[in-house]
């Protein structure tokens, strides 16, 4: 993988809504966005459903509090009234209607103010199933056996349409993962 400093330029914006709270951050991976975190003084409660990626991330960033968990579960019990989430390239496994499920509990985490920074799926990702794939639903592929949800534009607005302001929805492409991926990179404000 390669560098991907996507949150550099939200961190003013994470530490002010963060406060003294920690940031929650929703499939952490190896740990790329929780060291950015850390290295910015924020505290990091994260969470991963990869055994090995919950390992690394807890040997890399021993500050951070990280466990093992499936975003369909409960949320860590000290994820409340948060003022700032993330859920970079975490949310799109799942049927619609489970996603927007998952997507309210992490809103009703946040406390009024708080933000969400999420990046997306899109369904212009090519390198990575967005076509060419068994579709379950619209827009959900049976993608090397596993299911695997991307985005239009429209599909972001609708999942983000009850309970959350947009400060910022833009098309971005990364190559963090050595080939091009067209992802959707959403800043949300709870309103509700």
């Amino acid at each position: 993988m390669f560098p991907d400093p996507w949150l550099d330029r939200w961190l003013t914006l994470i530490k002010a809504r963060a406060g003294q709270r920690p940031v929650l951050e929703i499939g952490c991976g190896y740990g790329d966005d929780t060291a950015t975190l850390a290295k910015a003084g924020l505290r990091v409660i994260g969470f991963d459903l990869s055994r090995a990626s919950v390992a690394s991330t807890k040997i890399r960033l021993p500050s951070a509090n990280i466990e093992r968990r499936d975003v369909r579960d409960p949320l860590p019990d000290n994820a409340t009234k948060l003022g700032a989430a993330l859920a970079s390239l975490s949310l799109h496994y799942f049927p619609w209607e489970e996603t927007v499920s998952i997507v309210d509990r992490v809103r009703l985490s946040l406390r009024l103010g708080g933000v969400l920074l999420c990046r997306l799926n899109s369904t212009e990702d090519k390198n990575f199933g967005a076509n060419g794939c068994e579709e379950i639903e619209p827009n959900y592929f049976l993608v090397n056996g596993q299911p695997k949800r991307f985005f239009d534009e429209n599909a972001v607005r609708r999942l983000f349409a009850d309970g959350w302001n947009t400060i910022a929805l833009e098309h971005i492409t990364t190559d963090k993962y050595r080939k091009p991926k067209s992802a959707w990179e959403v800043i949300l404000e709870r309103v509700q």
